[in-house]
């Protein structure tokens, strides 16, 4: 959350008969920005044919909209996270713009239409919509700028203090997560706070004035002390005891033939599958979802009278955590931080979504942005190497993909469509090309969700601009390379894309010729064995190329996504799936890159794993079973990754891995290979296995690092399944190397939820092996310090008391000739 407050400025807009669209109001102060370019950004066209409408713009991404508050301060804060040789960027403020158009028999136009504005640093505006809309029926009730001073003050005095920071890795895997308690202990805290309603209310309940003033000598009139946390809270550590051998199973755990189970309360399992509920079935794992609403189960084939019976965990974790009442009382579901917005007399709810990126803005949907654009047959133009992946076949929305990660120029067209459905599609346009903004970055710094002729000149002078309009105008524009017709589903290519874009013959691939075992899921990414097939068209002088219907990944992948939501799966799924494309692009390119130039800047190298190195070395980067079929797919994609490699967007994933080099809690080795070996591996070595499940053991020792080893096991591909599987290995080493990563997962909160996904007989395996274990340590432990046993009188031939054991000393006294002992 920004130090300076949830709202930097409020605006309001209206339009006159005689001049145009005004901007009337700036509060607190004037923002620097042609005050006509706000105005138009604010009142788009049409916007008199809908009575609401929501847009959406942002400020401080390029030089026309940069805001310059020369007495504010709110001076927006300077991005940390510039490239190498920029100049350092003034944060991104995201522009929340409501229209009204308020019919009015008496007026010259029969109605009067104006627009009020907040601009906030929060990605996530669409919780500010219900108090913008009690805002501007007050504004209509009276007329001034206290209205506007009122909604400044409330949304400043929201109480988010309570919120929990999550770091990347845990917002991972919240959003992955269908579970409604998921990381349910960092909301404890909450049962000592005062009631956010209350604070809210006791923080708008003083009367702030501020004067009235037009647009024009607006002053600053910031107030500061809006609530913020005040310390870091300490992560939640939870020890383990485990059961001693001595000990009987405790109420806290059940027995299944004697063993102890650990493994964790199951209540809730049935209150979280909500809409995804088969999702591991869908994907094809072994996992069913039917095992967990499963109360128990069968323990042993020899009696129907033994079950399972589920009881709350073992694991001894604070008095004040209680999932149940997390789920009940005040965090329902943990995805969302729950706290209330006071304006006048009324509490809103608010709703904070606590998994969101800075590339996410808004309530976007991806599955409207694939059902709007999924027929191929309406994309049109001529075929270009960076768009057209898949020949004559590629999907509409994997040519958006290509378009954005290779930097062309993007329109997305709504004649008279709201301007508000028009700018959602530009975020969720953003959101499909960064993996919903967890893997690649810089599409919101070149997006334009509403964009106009009042300003045209500027945002088509961006590079690579991604942008919305309603005005059919732009169709015979020559500056977009893409435009997609929202109204129809049509994809149009620009006629002269290949003089804006030609393309260069790619550097040739030098892949070794070694059998390299695949890190990624072959059955999606290959596809099938078939040729790709590039040939010129001589046709028109273009560089068109036709390949066979299925030959890579992308069909499969639009195939699932398709699937999906044909069966109603949720958006929370389709953002996951995408997150999981953008991810392998990434590695691919890193192969690429590697094969190319013989180094890669943005991934680990590309190696086998290899016995015979010190310290068996593991593989890393992304390899294939079959090394033709991966020098196909790497052709395939060649032209998309070179036009990728020279956008800004490389350039950020650059500096990302260099900074996750650094920072990352698990270092050393490259997690995400040796998960998917385990996964996907058609042939594994026992020394392989052996050392990966040893390195990972060894490796997750502290919270960080399980979180960070969870954000790779997405449940939608399993979860811990695959690990689970060396609990039935064949040698001993694998399977305790197992046990004791799982029994660092058990420490925390979110390892039992990950356990507890597993099916009855992986947790049993694990149970019974660590309780096994367990008892073997125990009796080692207490042979070891157990005094030698006292011989009888007939085998010394000494009474009872002849030989005498010093506890003290730990040894034996023996007895002398004369009676006493040495």
């Amino acid at each position: 959350m920004g130090s300076d407050g949830h709202c930097s400025f409020v605006l309001l807009a209206e339009f006159d008969i005689l001049a145009g669209a005004q901007l009337k109001y700036q509060f607190p102060q004037p923002l620097g920005v042609d005050e006509s370019v706000l105005a138009m950004s604010m009142l788009p066209d049409g916007a008199e044919t809908q009575l609401d409408d929501w847009t959406i713009f942002f400020l401080n991404q390029t030089t026309f909209n940069t805001i310059s508050p020369v007495l504010a301060l709110d001076t927006p804060e300077v991005k940390t996270s510039a490239l190498a040789g920029e100049a350092a960027k003034p944060e991104l403020l995201c522009v929340l713009n409501l229209v009204r158009t308020k019919h009015d028999a008496s007026l010259d136009r029969g109605a009067r239409v104006l627009a009020l504005a907040i601009c906030t640093r929060h990605p996530f505006i669409q919780i500010f919509k219900p108090v913008l809309l009690m805002a501007l029926d007050d504004y209509l009730s009276d007329p001034s700028q206290d209205c506007l001073a009122r909604l400044f003050d409330a949304v400043n005095s929201m109480d988010l203090s309570g919120a929990p920071i999550l770091t990347r890795n845990e917002k991972m895997v919240m959003r992955s997560s269908e579970r409604k308690d998921v990381f349910a202990e960092k909301f404890t805290h909450l049962a000592h706070l005062p009631n956010s309603t209350h604070a809210a209310a006791k923080n708008n309940g003083k009367s702030v004035q501020h004067r009235a003033t037009q647009s024009a000598e607006s002053f600053s009139s910031f107030e500061e002390g809006i609530l913020m946390r005040s310390q870091e809270r300490e992560e939640t550590a939870v020890q383990v005891q485990p059961p001693t051998g001595q000990s009987s199973p405790s109420e806290a755990s059940f027995s299944l033939g004697g063993s102890a189970v650990w493994v964790g309360d199951e209540s809730g399992m049935d209150d979280n599958e909500g809409e995804d509920g088969s999702i591991l079935s869908f994907v094809g794992t072994t996992v069913t979802e039917s095992t967990r609403r499963r109360r128990s189960t069968d323990a042993s084939s020899g009696s129907s009278q033994a079950h399972m019976k589920m009881r709350p965990s073992m694991i001894h974790t604070p008095s004040y955590y209680d999932p149940t009442t997390m789920r009940t009382g005040m965090a329902k579901d943990t995805h969302f931080y729950h706290t209330t917005v006071a304006y006048k007399d009324h509490q809103l709810p608010i709703k904070m979504p606590l998994a969101t990126f800075s590339e996410e803005v808004g309530d976007y949907s991806l599955i409207t942005l694939v059902k709007a654009f999924s027929s191929t047959t309406l994309v049109s133009g001529p075929q270009h190497p960076h768009l057209h992946t898949n020949g004559p076949q590629t999907h509409p929305i994997i040519i958006l993909f290509n378009a954005l990660v290779t930097g062309k120029r993007i329109i997305f067209l709504g004649h008279r469509k709201p301007a508000g459905e028009v700018s959602s599609f530009v975020l969720s346009a953003c959101a499909l090309g960064s993996g919903c903004g967890a893997v690649l970055r810089g599409f919101i710094e070149r997006a334009f969700p509403y964009a106009n002729l009042n300003n045209r000149d500027e945002w088509e002078a961006v590079p690579a601009y991604i942008a919305g309009v309603t005005n059919p105008i732009f169709k015979s524009s020559p500056t977009w390379d893409l435009l997609l017709d929202i109204s129809t589903g049509s994809v149009t290519v620009a006629r002269d894309i290949h003089s804006t874009y030609p393309v260069s013959t790619g550097a040739p691939l030098n892949l070794p010729n070694m059998v390299r075992s695949t890190t990624f899921n072959t059955e999606t990414s290959l596809g099938s064995d078939e040729d790709i097939v590039r040939t010129a068209n001589a046709k028109d002088g273009k560089g068109d190329f036709v390949a066979k219907a299925d030959n890579n990944a992308d069909n499969h992948f639009i195939e699932d996504i398709k699937s999906a939501i044909e069966y109603h799966y949720g958006e929370g799924l389709v953002r996951v799936r995408f997150t999981e494309y953008v991810l392998r692009f990434v590695r691919l390119a890193s192969r690429y890159e590697e094969d190319t130039t013989g180094s890669t800047k943005f991934g680990y190298p590309s190696s086998v794993f290899n016995n015979n190195a010190p310290n068996s070395r593991l593989g890393s980067g992304i390899v294939f079973n079959d090394e033709q079929a991966g020098r196909k797919e790497l052709t395939a994609n060649s032209h998309r990754f070179e036009a990728w490699r020279k956008t800004n967007s490389y350039e950020y994933i650059c500096a990302d891995f260099r900074n996750a080099q650094l920072m990352d809690a698990i270092q050393g080795f490259d997690v995400t290979h040796q998960l998917f070996r385990m996964r996907n591996a058609k042939h594994m070595s026992d020394g392989e296995v052996t050392a990966i499940t040893r390195t990972l053991a060894e490796s997750i020792k502290t919270y960080e690092q399980a979180v960070e080893l969870l954000a790779y096991l997405m449940p939608q591909g399993g979860g811990l399944v695959h690990l689970a599987f060396c609990l039935f290995h064949q040698k001993e080493a694998v399977r305790d190397a197992t046990v004791d990563l799982f029994n660092q997962l058990r420490a925390y909160p979110i390892g039992v939820q990950f356990i507890q996904a597993l099916n009855h007989f992986q947790r049993y395996a694990y149970v019974r092996q660590a309780h096994a274990r367990e008892k073997r340590f125990a009796v080692e432990h207490q042979q070891q310090y157990q005094p030698p046993p006292l011989q009888s009188q007939s085998s010394y031939g000494g009474g009872p008391s002849s030989y005498r054991y010093d506890y003290s000393s730990d040894r034996m006294i023996t007895p002398t000739a004369n009676g006493g002992f040495q």
